[in-house]
C-alpha cells in the first residue's frame, strides 16, 4: 500500500474508481485495472469494453495487467463471431510494447468458455490473456496477493 501523502493514520484506498463503464477500478499499487461488469454480456457491452480499453490504453503513461471478473454476469448473449471479432481488433489496436497480463475469471462454465476463447484468439500478441476460475490462481498470474482480486475494498472517488 502506497504511503499517505497527507499524513493521516487512515492508510490510502487500494482502489480509485474510473471513469468508464460501470464498476472499472485502478489499483495504482499493483498497476492494475479492474473491471466487474453486471447483468448481460453482449456483443454491444464487449464493444464498449473494447472501445473503452483502446481509450485508456492510449491516455496511459505506460503499461498495465487486467482483471476481468465476469462474476455479476447474468446471461451470456455474446455471439461467438463478436468475440472473434472483438479478439482481433483488441490485437490491431493494441500499441503497448511491453507485454500485458490480462486474467479473465468466471466460475459460470459458459462465462469461462468464452474467457477461455479469447485466451486462444490472443495468443501470439502482447496480450497475455488467461482465462481462471480460480481468483487465487488469477492473482498468481498477475502476481499480485489474492486479497485484492475479491475487489472488496471502498475505492476512491475518480479524480
Amino acid at each position: 500500500m502506497p504511503d499517505n501523502p497527507t499524513g493521516d493514520s487512515e492508510p490510502l484506498p487500494a482502489s480509485r474508481v474510473l471513469p468508464g463503464p460501470a464498476e472499472l477500478r485502478h489499483y495504482p499499487a499493483y498497476n492494475l485495472v479492474t473491471w466487474q461488469p453486471q447483468g448481460v454480456l453482449d456483443d454491444r457491452l464487449l464493444d464498449a469494453i473494447g472501445e473503452w480499453l483502446c481509450h485508456i490504453e492510449k491516455a496511459a503513461p505506460g503499461p498495465f495487467d487486467r482483471f476481468v471478473d465476469l462474476s455479476q454476469i447474468t446471461e451470456i448473449t455474446v455471439r461467438a463471431n463478436h468475440v472473434f471479432d472483438f479478439a482481433r481488433k483488441r490485437a490491431e489496436q493494441f500499441t503497448g510494447a511491453a507485454l500485458v497480463k490480462s486474467a479473465l475469471f468466471s466460475e459460470d462454465w459458459v462465462g469461462f468458455g468464452i474467457a477461455r476463447m479469447y485466451e486462444s484468439l490472443m495468443v501470439g500478441t502482447p496480450i497475455d490473456a488467461r482465462a481462471f476460475r480460480d481468483r487465487v490462481e488469477a492473482a498468481i498470474h498477475l502476481g499480485l496477493p489474492p486479497e485484492i482480486l475479491k475487489l472488496k475494498d471502498k475505492p476512491a472517488p475518480p479524480h
